[in-house]
């Protein structure tokens, strides 16, 4: 098969589409033939060589995919061949095949193209984790969400209006906001000329963001404390703005708030697992019925992912970037 290496870290030049073996699918797993993969931050961060696989996991990019299942291995019951699938991966997913364990397989949703379909699982995974499983976002809460139009934002705009939540987005241009607007945005916030605690206080009444989705790390830090309502809770994804900030511990206790920070990647394979049947019960039937969809950019060659890295790093795109086999 062909898939996407990287011999030394470094620009988008780095990545180099040849011939490497074939995966072989190990217990508890099955093998994809990959139709499509995504770009997300990390696969960045990898090609630069600061973000390795976890132990064990493929050596190449590529965080989630879409395609049909080629090969079952040993004790895994539920799938067969043929089945249209999509994953959530360790890596790998920049290849034309890849191993995948059973327990992070999700049927592509009823009226998703399959290819489409290879913008779901990471997005929503990371979403449903993070503001539903661990902030526990509720009908009537505000939840702002930091990028708003990156793929991530897209997607925790129509899950929370879809569960009757108040939705603030910061982006960097009108166009962008605007889009978040489409999706169902109620507070739009362009970081660029705003100050989103200021907006904030302004837009709620002075109450504040129940639930904050954010990429930044760092840089937010304090300005994302002073954002929060009383018993808040501020979820850490990204970590854009730096890794070290000071945290004022005092006005954390004032609101009685919570911070929490993740990532998927190197969660075990059971958490993983629980993850991916959460959303397969609560979100896919909001994608079947028209409620959610994931929202693609544009399509680039995958033996051209060194282009679709490009997109992605000069942030002018909307939602996903796809790579696609063939």
């Amino acid at each position: 098969m062909h898939a996407i290496t990287i011999s030394e870290p470094g620009g988008p030049e780095a990545l180099v589409w040849e011939e490497v073996p074939d995966p072989v699918p190990a217990e508890g797993e099955v093998l994809v033939e990959v139709v499509a993969g995504a770009v997300n931050r990390a696969d960045i961060m990898q090609r630069m060589g600061f973000y390795d696989p976890p132990p064990g996991a493929s050596p190449y990019p590529g965080l989630e995919c879409s395609g049909r299942i080629a090969a079952i291995g040993p004790g895994v019951s539920g799938w067969a061949v043929g089945d249209e699938v999509c994953a959530l991966l360790s890596g790998g997913g920049y290849a034309e095949k890849v191993a995948v364990p059973a327990g992070q397989l999700l049927p592509v949703p009823e009226g998703l193209e399959l290819r489409q379909a290879a913008a779901l699982p990471e997005v929503v995974c990371t979403v449903w984790s993070n503001v539903f499983m661990i902030s526990h976002l509720r009908p009537g809460e505000t939840l702002l969400v930091h990028g708003g139009s990156s793929g991530i934002g897209t997607m925790a705009i129509q899950l929370a209006k879809a569960v009757g939540a108040k939705v603030a987005v910061t982006a960097g241009t009108k166009e962008k906001l605007d889009q978040c607007a489409e999706l169902g945005a109620d507070i739009l916030i362009n970081y660029r000329e705003q100050d989103f605690v200021q907006e904030m206080e302004r837009a709620t009444d002075g109450a504040g963001a129940d639930v904050i989705l954010d990429n930044m790390g760092a840089k937010y830090l304090d300005r994302n404390v002073r954002t929060l309502a009383v018993n808040g809770r501020l979820a850490i994804i990204g970590l854009q703005g730096g890794v070290k900030g000071e945290l004022n511990i005092g006005a954390l206790l004032g609101k009685r708030a919570a911070i929490s920070a993740t990532s998927l990647r190197a969660r075990p394979l059971g958490e993983k697992a629980a993850i991916v049947a959460a959303v397969r019960e609560h979100v896919w039937p909001l994608i079947a019925a028209g409620h959610v969809r994931p929202v693609v950019d544009r399509e680039i060659p995958m033996s051209d992912a060194s282009a679709a890295h490009r997109v992605v790093e000069e942030s002018g795109h909307i939602g996903k970037v796809l790579l696609v086999v063939g």
